[in-house]
C-alpha cells in the first residue's frame, strides 16, 4: 500500500461506542467505500473484516482492537475499531492513548448509553477531538433530535449537526453545502448530490442558522457576519468548525445508518475536514530518568520515541503494536526502554509490519505519526516507551483497572500444569487487566478479570489457540478491605540477640494510628513522626524502608489478606536505639504497629459496586424491578420511551452473577443490560 509521506495527509482515528451501537458495521463500510476491502462483511454473519478472532465471530462482538488503513481524498486514514463491551475497556483505553481523534457511534434509538459515557471520559482524559455518528436511524423509534439532546444532557458536549437524515427524500441533508445526498447502487456506493429542494430546506433552515452561530462562537471574524444576518460561505464554516473541533468546543455530528449504507461517505469527509493530523495535536510530554520533562515534537528527525500500546500473540509469536512520536524505525534497529523497576533494557527490532486487521505486510521504514507492528521484542510490555539507545525517556503510561472477578482454574489434563502456567503468562502480557494469583488458603490458581464475559473469552482462547483444556470453578468476586473507626497501636521490634558480638542487636519502636477516609478517596500516608530520643534523625533509606513496609501491610489486610483501601496511616512516633535501629528494624516496627492498628480499627470487607443499566419492554418493567430490589440494587432512575423502559441502578456485583439468564427469562429474551465497575464499597 502506497504510504503518503506528508503527515498533514494522515488521520489516526478510532471508532468507539457502547456495545451493539454499530461500530464494526460502520468500519466495514468505511473500508469498502475507501477501496480498502472489496466486499462488505456483516457482523451478524460472522464475516466482518475487523472481527478476525474466532471468538469475535462466534459471539458477534468485538473483543480486541483491530488496526487497519484506508485512503480517502488523497489522505491516509489509520483506523482502530475498538470493543464496546465494558469487560474489554483496556482495549479502548490503549487505543485512544495513541490516536489523534475518534468517531463516537451512538444508537439512534437509545442515544447515549453507559459505555458511551465511559468512552467519552476516556476520550476527554486524552483531550481527543471527536465526531459523532448517530447510527441506526432507519429503525422504528429512532430520533435524531433526541440523540442530540442526550449528548448535551449526559455528555455535556455541544453537538454540531452537519448531516441530518431526510428519510422522506431518501438520503441526508448536508447543512454546510445545502445539498441533498442520496446513496444508490447495490451497496450505497454511488452518491447523487443535488441542491436541497426549497420546501425541505425550509424545514431545516433553523439548523443551519444554529450551526452558523456555533461556528461564530469559535471564529470572531464570522461572528460579525452572522450576527448582522450575513451568510457565511461553506469554506468559512468548515474552517471555524475545524478550529472548534480541535479545541474541544464543538463535536460535528452526522446521521445515517451504516447497515443500510446511508450517510457514511459524508462522515469520511468529516474525518478529513475536521479531525486533526498528527501535527495538529499538542506536543507529547515525556519524562527523563532524572525526573525532568522533555517535549517530544512529532517529527521524523531526532532520536526515536515510540509508545508500545499493545502486546499481541500473532501465529504464536510475540508482537508489539507501537505508535511513533518522533524519529524513524527500521528492521534491525536497536531500541532501549525503562522497565517498570527502573532498569534500562536493550532489544533489537527484527521485523516491521503495517497491519490490516488480521493480516500483516512487511515494511522497511516507519516514521513519526505511524502505527506499526514490531516483531522480535521479548521484554517490551504495554506502556513502555521505545527509545534510541542512550536517549531513554518515558511517555505517559497506559492505565489498567484492577480486576473485579476471579475463577479458580486447573488444567483439564493433570499433565498440562506447566503448559498452562506458560500460556497464562503469555495471555497476561497481552491483557494488563488479567491477573493470575494463587489463593493463599486453598492453594488454587485464580484467574482474575473484568467480568464473566472477559474470563469466558480467555478460557475459550486457551483451548482454541494453545490447545490447553481448562476446568473452571464458579466466579468469585474480588474483595478489598477497609476500616470503620480510628485506632492506634504501639509495637516494639526486638528479635532475639544475635550470637555474633560484632553485629548490633536489632531494635526499634513505633506508634502508628489509622483513620477511615471517604469512599473512593484512596490511601493517605502521613510520615512525619516524633523521634525519640531527642536529636535522632531518619535518613532517606529509613524513610524508604518505612514506606515499603506500609505498602506491604496495606497490600494484605487482617480479614482475608485483600488490599486495604480508603484510610489514612499516620506514623506518630519512632524510637531509635542507636546502631541497632537499622532501616530494616525500623520498617519492621512500623509494619508491626500498623498491622495491630488495622486489627483494632474494626476492619470490614468491601465488594465491587457496579453501575447497572437495564433496558426491557415496558410490560416486563414490574417483574424486572422486583427482581433487582430482591438483589438489593439501589434504583436511581427509570425512563420509559417508545414501549422500552430503561432502569439505572447501583448494585453489588455478587448478586448480579448469572443475571443475564434471569433477565432473559423475565423478558422472553428481549431484555438487555450493561454493567460498569463504579467503586469498592461495604
Amino acid at each position: 500500500m502506497k504510504k503518503t509521506s506528508r503527515s498533514s495527509h494522515v488521520r489516526n482515528i478510532g471508532v468507539a461506542a457502547h456495545v451493539d451501537a454499530g461500530k464494526t458495521t460502520l468500519t466495514e463500510r468505511i473500508l469498502f467505500y475507501t477501496g480498502a476491502s472489496h466486499k462488505i462483511g456483516e457482523v451478524h454473519d460472522g464475516a466482518a473484516h475487523m472481527d478476525y478472532l474466532a471468538e469475535e465471530q462466534r459471539h458477534g462482538i468485538t473483543i480486541t482492537a483491530a488496526v487497519t488503513q484506508a485512503h480517502w481524498r488523497e489522505h491516509l486514514i489509520q483506523l482502530i475499531d475498538t470493543p464496546g463491551h465494558v469487560d474489554f475497556s483496556i482495549e479502548v483505553e490503549r487505543a485512544l492513548r495513541v490516536l489523534d481523534g475518534c468517531v463516537i457511534v451512538l444508537d439512534g434509538v437509545r442515544g447515549v448509553e453507559p459505555q458511551t459515557e465511559t468512552v467519552w471520559r476516556q476520550r476527554a482524559r486524552f483531550k481527543l477531538p471527536a465526531l459523532l455518528f448517530i447510527n441506526k436511524l432507519d429503525r422504528p423509534g429512532a430520533d435524531f433530535d433526541r440523540c442530540l439532546a442526550s449528548v448535551k444532557q449526559r455528555l455535556h458536549a455541544e453537538p454540531a449537526p452537519i448531516t441530518v437524515p431526510a428519510p422522506e427524500a431518501g438520503g441526508v441533508l448536508h447543512l454546510i453545502d445545502r445539498t441533498l445526498i442520496r446513496f444508490i447502487g447495490e451497496q450505497g456506493e454511488q452518491l447523487v448530490v443535488a441542491p436541497c429542494p426549497p420546501e425541505l430546506w425550509e424545514r431545516h433552515r433553523e439548523r443551519r442558522e444554529a450551526l452558523a452561530l456555533a461556528a461564530a462562537e469559535v471564529d470572531e471574524s464570522l461572528a460579525d457576519l452572522v450576527l448582522s444576518g450575513g451568510e457565511p460561505s461553506p469554506e468559512q464554516l468548515r474552517a471555524a468548525i475545524r478550529a472548534g473541533t480541535l479545541a474541544g468546543m464543538l463535536f460535528p455530528c452526522y446521521g445515517g445508518s451504516a447497515l443500510r449504507n446511508l450517510g457514511v461517505q459524508p462522515l469520511l469527509d468529516g474525518v478529513i475536514d475536521f479531525l486533526p493530523a498528527p501535527l495538529d495535536r499538542p506536543v507529547a510530554l515525556a519524562e527523563r530518568p532524572d525526573g525532568t520533562r522533555e517535549e517530544v515534537i512529532m517529527s521524523p528527525d531526532g532520536p526515536l520515541a515510540a509508545l508500545a500500546f499493545k502486546v499481541q500473540l500473532w501465529d504464536g509469536r510475540r508482537h508489539v503494536f507501537a505508535r511513533l512520536y518522533r524519529g524513524r524505525l527500521a528492521p534491525g534497529d536497536a531500541i532501549e526502554f525503562l522497565t517498570a523497576d527502573g532498569r534500562v533494557q536493550r532489544e533489537q527490532v527484527a521485523r516491521l509490519f503495517e497491519v490490516d486487521a488480521g493480516k500483516k505486510t512487511k515494511r522497511d521504514l516507519a516514521e513519526a505519526g505511524d502505527i506499526v507492528l514490531l516483531a522480535g521484542l521479548r521484554f517490551v510490555t504495554t506502556g513502555d516507551t521505545l527509545c534510541a539507545p542512550g536517549q531513554v525517556l518515558s511517555l505517559e503510561r497506559i492505565q489498567a483497572h484492577d480486576p473485579v472477578l476471579g475463577l479458580a482454574i486447573e488444567p483439564a489434563a493433570g499433565t498440562e500444569e506447566d503448559k498452562l502456567i506458560e500460556v497464562l503468562g503469555k495471555v497476561q502480557q497481552e491483557d494488563p487487566t488479567l491477573r493470575v494469583e494463587e489463593d493463599p488458603e486453598t492453594g488454587q490458581r485464580l484467574l482474575r478479570g473484568m467480568g464473566e464475559l472477559h474470563l469466558q473469552i480467555v478460557i475459550e482462547r486457551l483451548e482454541r489457540e494453545f490447545g490447553v483444556g481448562v476446568r473452571a470453578g464458579r466466579p468469585a468476586v474480588a474483595t478489598r478491605e477497609t476500616i470503620t473507626q480510628p485506632a492506634g497501636a504501639e509495637a516494639l521490634f526486638a528479635p532475639p540477640p544475635t550470637p555474633d558480638p560484632r553485629q548490633p542487636d536489632l531494635m526499634a519502636r513505633a506508634i502508628v494510628s489509622v483513620r477511615p477516609r471517604e469512599r473512593g478517596r484512596g490511601n493517605l500516608i502521613e510520615l512525619e513522626p516524633r523521634l525519640r530520643p531527642e536529636g535522632a534523625q531518619l535518613d532517606e533509606t529509613h524513610v524508604q524502608a518505612i514506606r515499603e513496609s506500609i505498602d506491604a501491610a496495606l497490600a494484605g489486610g487482617p480479614l482475608q489478606g485483600a488490599q486495604v483501601l480508603d484510610l489514612a496511616v499516620c506514623v506518630e512516633e519512632v524510637e531509635l536505639f542507636g546502631a541497632g535501629s537499622t532501616p530494616t528494624a525500623t520498617a519492621a516496627a512500623v509494619g508491626k504497629a500498623l498491622r495491630k492498628a488495622l486489627e483494632n480499627a474494626r476492619p470490614a470487607l468491601m465488594t465491587p459496586v457496579m453501575r447497572l443499566e437495564v433496558v426491557v419492554p415496558e410490560p416486563n418493567l414490574g417483574a424486572v424491578l422486583g427482581d433487582l430490589q430482591a438483589r438489593r440494587a439501589l434504583i436511581q432512575a427509570t425512563e420509559i420511551l417508545d414501549d422500552l423502559a430503561t432502569i439505572r441502578a447501583e448494585a453489588a456485583l455478587e448478586p448480579l452473577l448469572g443475571y443475564a439468564t434471569t433477565l432473559r427469562g423475565l423478558t422472553q429474551g428481549r431484555g438487555q443490560f450493561s454493567l460498569e465497575f463504579e467503586r469498592f464499597d461495604l
